[in-house]
């Protein structure tokens, strides 16, 4: 899963297909959500003419024109008391000036989103919700993780991909009492990865779609 088939090598060299470059717009309050975020960049990576742009929230207020360049966004952020964190919010509360009013500069962009918490569940399906919603009121096209449940027998364990059993983005808990060189564990990094991978893929055969409508 970690390369890109032949077939697909061959589409992008037959359709002159370009470099995209997805920015990751995320915030991470002790580290653990960032490293989640690294491996999202990592499963961009994987991905023949495909970049990454890690963009902490921090920062956005200098970077709108880099999201308005990217042709997909995924989004991160912790899940704290049942929805993203605080800084989060803020930065897409901030979009609807910076974005929105300006006349929906995100419609048909691709967008993806990941979470991460302490506890197993933790609530994060609200997160993941919260940030659909967001994609969706921009005009922009949601991906889901394409993965099937795991460690949900007694066949599977806990370095299964998608052990925490979402469909509709990337989770990862991470033990309260581990810092960010611990956790969150590797099956939750190689989640975050897959999705980084997806969004890829996906994301390039929507520009190859649109590139060849306009020959």
């Amino acid at each position: 899963m970690a390369d890109m088939t032949v077939r697909e090598r061959a589409m992008d060299r037959a359709m002159g297909f370009g470099p995209i470059r997805i920015a990751i717009v995320f915030h991470s309050g002790y580290g653990h959500t960032a490293r989640q975020a690294e491996a999202v960049a990592e499963g961009v990576r994987l991905v023949d003419g495909a970049d990454a742009v890690l963009l902490p929230v921090e920062e956005v207020e200098r970077s709108w024109a880099v999201l308005e360049a990217a042709p997909a966004i995924i989004f991160g952020a912790p899940t704290y008391v049942a929805g993203p964190s605080a800084a989060f919010k803020a930065f897409q509360e901030s979009s609807s000036n910076a974005v929105m009013a300006k006349g929906y500069l995100w419609t048909n962009k691709i967008a993806a989103g990941f979470t991460n918490s302490g506890a197993m569940a933790g609530d994060k399906l609200a997160t993941l919700i919260q940030m659909a919603l967001f994609a969706a009121q921009h005009g922009m096209h949601w991906v889901s993780l394409d993965l099937p449940p795991a460690n949900c027998s007694t066949l599977g364990s806990e370095q299964d991909l998608n052990r925490l059993g979402c469909w509709l983005g990337a989770a990862a808990q991470s033990n309260t009492d581990e810092g960010a060189d611990r956790a969150p564990p590797e099956a939750d990094r190689a989640t975050a990865r897959h999705l980084g991978r997806r969004v890829a893929q996906v994301t390039g055969q929507f520009v190859r779609g649109r590139e060849t409508l306009s020959l």
